[in-house]
């Protein structure tokens, strides 16, 4: 059993550590209009996608799923969270290493980007207790260290297909990095930096996630919180699984073209221009934009009506 007070400098310790990195990575973003391709951009493409309107909502995943476990627990999670990133990042790396071309890799970006919705909505369903859902192969392919522990492998599947998030999201850094992976066109090289990338990703999740465990007691408060927080964690998974599925429906014009997703550019555009999300990137890559308007927005707030009836049904059947 660790020590509360060991636990707590631990954890101050990381915060700062990871802060640090923070503040290093946002300062050459502000300083360095013009980025050396490499290892380092590709942390800093990392770095700068948690400000985006596409990525952000991640923050509303992993810091409610860290706090509804104990803190052990709930940090062991969110580090398999930030390996299922890394991961993906990996794969798209060696793809587009593979490939060359980014239009050719956007192809399959659709088809993860619904496999991803999918699967937070599944995830989001099983949280709310509506769906019982378990991984088939758990007990065949997982190591015998790993069966059993549900939880931490849920986390980096979540990771790995929540973070097709932010691929379709036309950050200048993010394009420079994958245009230089494809046009070098060495699989191991676009693994590798991909990784990094990710890496870049994880950090900011990891600070929010121990400032949140700094922020309560999580070993006297976390049992009063622990079925409010389950279900945070529930909707924000469905709500962000709704929204991952639209992208791989319908494309990317139906949310930037929304006053939420312009507001929030303009705002990134005057704070920070080089890492504001860029249409002349998006269309010198010829990516198509997809289907606007409100159809789109209809069937989001359609899967979600469907769940809170759903939700509401099971809750006045066990009141009966």
């Amino acid at each position: 059993m660790i020590d509360n007070n060991k636990l707590k400098i631990w954890l101050v310790t990381s915060a700062f550590f990871l802060f640090s990195i923070i503040l290093i990575g946002l300062f050459s973003l502000w300083t360095s209009p013009q980025f050396t391709p490499g290892f380092a951009l590709a942390f800093l493409a990392g770095l700068s996608m948690i400000f985006l309107p596409c990525t952000f909502p991640l923050v509303f995943i992993i810091v409610p799923l860290a706090l509804s476990r104990k803190t052990g627990k709930g940090l062991g999670m969110a580090l398999f969270f930030g390996l299922g990133l890394i991961l993906t990042f990996s794969i798209y790396g060696m793809a587009l290493g593979w490939l060359g071309g980014f239009v050719e890799l956007y192809k399959v970006i659709s088809y993860m980007l619904l496999l991803g919705g999918i699967a937070a909505i599944v995830f989001g369903l099983s949280e709310l207790g509506l769906i019982k859902f378990k991984l088939p192969f758990k007990q065949t392919i997982l190591p015998q260290s790993l069966q059993g522990k549900n939880d931490y492998v849920r986390s980096f599947f979540l990771g790995f297909f929540l973070g097709n998030a932010g691929v379709g999201c036309p950050n200048p850094a993010f394009y420079i990095l994958f245009g230089y992976v494809a046009t070098l066109g060495i699989p191991t090289v676009g693994a590798s930096l991909g990784a990094i990338h990710g890496i870049g990703r994880m950090v900011p999740l990891l600070f929010l996630v121990v400032l949140a465990v700094l922020g309560i007691n999580a070993m006297n408060k976390l049992t009063a919180y622990k079925e409010k927080v389950q279900r945070w964690v529930a909707w924000a998974l469905l709500g962000l699984g709704a929204f991952i599925l639209n992208y791989g429906i319908f494309g990317m014009a139906w949310f930037e073209d929304s006053i939420i997703h312009k507001s929030w550019n303009k705002f990134l555009e005057f704070v920070v221009p080089t890492i504001a999300e860029s249409g002349a990137i998006e269309s010198s890559l010829q990516i198509p934009p997809g289907t606007g308007g409100v159809v789109p927005w209809l069937v989001f707030a359609g899967i979600i009506s469907i769940v809170v009836l759903w939700d509401a049904f099971k809750s006045k059947k066990k009141m009966i």
